[in-house]
């Protein structure tokens, strides 16, 4: 049985996690940054722990300051909310190796899904349809003006790790290119820790159907049913 459970995360996030915890009787650990110190999350917890400056790369995004804060409260899990450290693969890895359980995928499920370019090259692999983009990662900016001139604009300009809609770029006329590609790049990095970017056709007027798949280690699957996501903001569709 998880008797304590650190949230790695911060404001709403933490506290839905948290709220649920203290319904089934869990205790929770918060970590906080200069900046939070404050918030809702670090007051509603059973403990808290400072673990840094207000940077995320200083603090929310540092394994090594979470894991001692785990050891330190007697955490026996680890819940990332999402965004941070939630598709960290390196992490999750850290959170085995140490004894803590990690609450999400595992490590392998994480390098191929977790990373956009990576999921983008498995779906390719297994036949899947994709929308058309760049290869991978791209840096060089003669290789990114002659794949957007390929694939025509608009395009969208994506982070490869994360979610929540950051390090994304809507890129609509040619003069916006490479500006585009730095503030992508600047946003995962201060988000994520990692600056990768691709290229994607932007589809107009999309409709984004999911299927949520939740399944645990002793092989229990099941869907959440159909979601229609459409409406999210900062083009997470």
């Amino acid at each position: 049985m998880i008797k304590k459970i650190l949230v790695a995360n911060r404001g709403e996030i933490a506290v839905r996690v948290m709220r649920t915890c203290r319904e089934m009787g869990i205790g929770t650990v918060a970590v906080f940054s200069s900046a939070d110190r404050p918030s809702l999350h670090v007051r509603y917890a059973d403990e808290a722990y400072f673990i840094g400056p207000a940077p995320s790369t200083e603090s929310y995004l540092r394994i090594d300051k979470i894991i001692e804060v785990a050891k330190k409260s007697g955490a026996d899990a680890i819940h990332p909310g999402y965004g941070f450290l939630s598709e960290n693969a390196a992490f999750a890895d850290r959170c085995k190796q140490e004894g803590i359980i990690f609450i999400g995928p595992s490590s392998d499920a994480m390098l191929t899904m977790g990373d956009k370019i990576t999921a983008r090259q498995k779906m390719i692999s297994s036949g899947v349809p994709v929308v058309p983009g760049s290869p991978g990662n791209i840096n060089n900016d003669g290789d990114i003006i002659k794949t957007i001139k390929e694939i025509g604009l608009p395009v969208m300009i994506k982070a490869s790790a994360g979610g929540g809609g950051k390090g994304m770029r809507l890129v609509r006329n040619e003069k916006d290119i490479l500006n585009s590609v730095r503030a992508a790049k600047s946003e995962a990095m201060s988000s994520f820790g990692n600056d990768s970017v691709y290229i994607e056709k932007y589809i107009e007027s999309p409709h984004h159907i999911e299927f949520q798949v939740l399944a645990d280690k002793y092989g229990n699957v099941i869907h959440l049913g159909e979601r229609e996501c459409s409406v999210q903001r900062r083009h997470q569709r």
